[in-house]
């Protein structure tokens, strides 16, 4: 996999924009090289199992030697992950805790909440980012419905259900942006993680999933489920069979999941700097290289700038999106 193939780097800005960047020009005052001289915690806002909690407890393994400490993973799910990322805005900003963040927790739930409790622009700063994710649609194997016009048609007939990880999950927020531009409707059944979701459609008590390419890679490719479409630019390696919904029509569907790394804002640069540094040897790894390969995930080694500058350009896609679309979790 080329370590650059994420289309949108072409278009950040070199400086610092939002997401606590302001904060780094002014570190506070610490002895550096003390740091770390206990272990750090990675504060993961969904349950084990899911791609949120794989990815963040492989980081962790191969960051915790380079940095000289554990990195000890909590999972802390609830409410869209404010519940996770309350707590770390709210902690010391001295580099010991960390937050695995997503599209949901700095895009999409300033517009989905009236009242949260965190404002990812001023009380978290970026560390880097691990990773974008292909989203799937899928039904059981066994599904009457062959293909994406089959589940539209009869998704006009009768409403279907769809599971997510979450709430306000990428998932949840690509399905919704699907669905209005496809013209069909679709309840949404929220999950405690993509596992939990998958487990239920196999079941039956779910007619379909919206599922990132970690979670669902392996069910696709193992004939449990049946892909109609993958919501990427281009089809995936790992699932070339499956169309994209721009092939099929549908041109503007294209949503990701995605992921990175914060920690609170007015944690010192040269912190900031160094974990960084850690998490893109950690990307780097031969195990990790190998796994984002087999499950087809796009990498880019932003720094934080750039990953700050990559958050305020989806801001600005995703949000009055949002808002046009009505989608409101707390009214």
């Amino acid at each position: 996999m080329p370590p650059h193939p994420i289309n949108t780097r072409r278009g950040l800005a070199r400086g610092a924009l939002g997401l606590g960047a302001a904060a780094l020009v002014a570190p506070r005052a610490m002895a550096q090289s003390a740091w770390p001289d206990h272990p750090l915690r990675l504060i993961i806002g969904y349950p084990p199992g899911g791609a949120s909690d794989l990815f963040g407890r492989m980081i962790a393994a191969q960051m915790g030697p380079r940095l000289g400490q554990n990195v000890v993973v909590e999972n802390r799910p609830g409410g869209g992950a404010v519940v996770a990322s309350e707590a770390v805005s709210r902690s010391p900003a001295d580099g010991y805790t960390l937050l695995h963040v997503d599209n949901g927790i700095l895009v999409y739930n300033p517009a989905l909440y009236a009242r949260l409790p965190y404002d990812p622009e001023k009380d978290l700063a970026g560390v880097g980012f691990i990773g974008r994710f292909p989203l799937f649609l899928v039904v059981r194997a066994d599904s009457p419905v062959q293909d994406l016009a089959g589940y539209i048609a009869a998704a006009r007939a009768r409403v279907p259900t769809y599971g997510t990880p979450a709430v306000a999950s990428p998932h949840h927020l690509a399905m919704e942006m699907f669905k209005r531009r496809a013209g069909f409707d679709a309840t949404h059944v929220p999950y405690r993680g993509g596992p939990a979701a998958m487990q239920d459609l196999l079941a039956g008590t779910v007619d379909s999933v919206m599922i990132d390419c970690a979670t669902g890679t392996a069910f696709i490719r193992d004939g449990k489920v049946r892909a109609l479409c993958v919501l990427s630019e281009a089809r995936s390696p790992t699932s070339p069979e499956v169309p994209t919904a721009r092939e099929l029509g549908f041109g503007s569907a294209v949503a990701y999941g995605w992921q990175g790394i914060c920690v609170p804002a007015g944690t010192p640069a040269p912190v900031v700097a160094r974990l960084s540094t850690e998490l893109a040897r950690a990307i780097a790894s031969d195990e990790m290289s190998a796994r984002f390969t087999t499950l087809g995930i796009e990498r880019a080694n932003y720094s934080p700038a750039e990953f700050a500058a990559f958050v305020a350009k989806e801001n600005g896609e995703w949000r009055p999106l949002i808002r046009e679309l009505g989608i409101r979790l707390d009214s």
